[in-house]
């Protein structure tokens, strides 16, 4: 029995592990693919293309065969966090790569959030936050400085100084809508991704059809990007976060977040020659730290 109860462990500490390394490189996938996508048509074009057949697709999880319907209290509560997890947070993300932000640094300012959800749990929780997890918080701001520092100051960098505070916006955007799942009571993580694709797409259209820029660009790298950001960054990425926060819980999803950045300036340097320089390298690092520091939560605080 014991030995029979130590393999079954090790085969779920290997699921988890492997789950963690899919969500990484999954979610590493959606700032490429927002690379991919930018370089093809504006971003009000992209996400339309990319949530109108998501929603198709998506729509028979909307009201599951036997589940009864939504209490309209919780649908609305899943709408909002639609609007900021997905509507917020992408439109920050594609606007700033397409504002020539590098992959690599949007994705460590996006994945800062740990240490902001860090910092608002004592005021939102009711509790102090430890000095360890203080200390954590300033290296992550130093590690973002240097960062985006080092891409700002790059002879090759094309985007505009006040660029670099749109992923702030849908870091915040993503921040919210994690405090906000965490107040109600779970469902199915495919009826979650079907209301949330479902708002996307009517948010999205809209912007659109307002903008003038819902017609697509008939060349096929243009629908081979929206492929790529469909498998692997929502099916990918956003499926797997919602998944793994019920199944390991915020705190420790949101510390895998912070190996999102290294693995997309990496990604970035390689498929799109982005500088990779010594000082980024030495920020992801700090981010890594400032992520150890943070990871364990306060006495007395449930993140999971």
């Amino acid at each position: 029995m014991g030995i029979q109860i130590g393999i079954h462990a090790v085969r779920q500490l290997g699921a988890t592990v492997g789950l963690g390394a899919l969500f990484v490189l999954c979610w590493s996938s959606g700032f490429i693919g927002a690379k991919l996508g930018a370089a093809e048509a504006p971003v009000t074009t992209v996400l339309m293309w990319r949530f109108l057949p998501l929603a198709v697709i998506l729509s028979p999880f909307l009201r599951p065969r036997g589940a009864g319907r939504l209490a309209p209290r919780e649908l609305l509560r899943q709408i909002a966090i639609g609007v900021l997890s997905q509507s917020g947070y992408l439109l920050s993300v594609y606007a700033a790569i397409g504002l020539g932000v590098s992959t690599g640094t949007t994705a460590l300012i996006d994945g800062s959030q740990p240490l902001v959800i860090a910092a608002l749990a004592g005021p939102l929780l009711g509790v102090a936050v430890r000095g360890r997890q203080w200390l954590g918080l300033g290296v992550g701001v130093l590690a973002v400085v240097l960062v985006t520092g080092a891409d700002a100051a790059h002879p090759s960098t094309v985007a505009p100084p006040w660029a670099y505070g749109v992923p702030f916006l849908g870091m915040l955007c993503l921040v919210a809508a994690t405090f906000l799942e965490r107040r109600g009571a779970p469902l199915a993580p495919m009826r979650v991704l079907a209301i949330h694709c479902a708002t996307s797409a009517v948010v999205f259209t809209g912007l659109a059809l307002a903008s003038g820029t819902a017609v697509p660009p008939a060349g096929g790298a243009f629908w081979l990007a929206l492929a790529w950001l469909v498998l692997f960054a929502t099916f990918g990425g956003y499926g797997l976060y919602w998944g793994l926060i019920r199944r390991l819980g915020v705190t420790t999803v949101n510390a895998l977040m912070f190996l999102v950045p290294p693995v997309t300036g990496v990604w970035g340097a390689v498929m799109f020659g982005e500088p990779l320089t010594p000082v980024t390298v030495t920020g992801f690092a700090l981010a890594l730290c400032a992520v150890t520091l943070v990871s364990r939560a306060p006495r007395g605080i449930d993140l999971s």
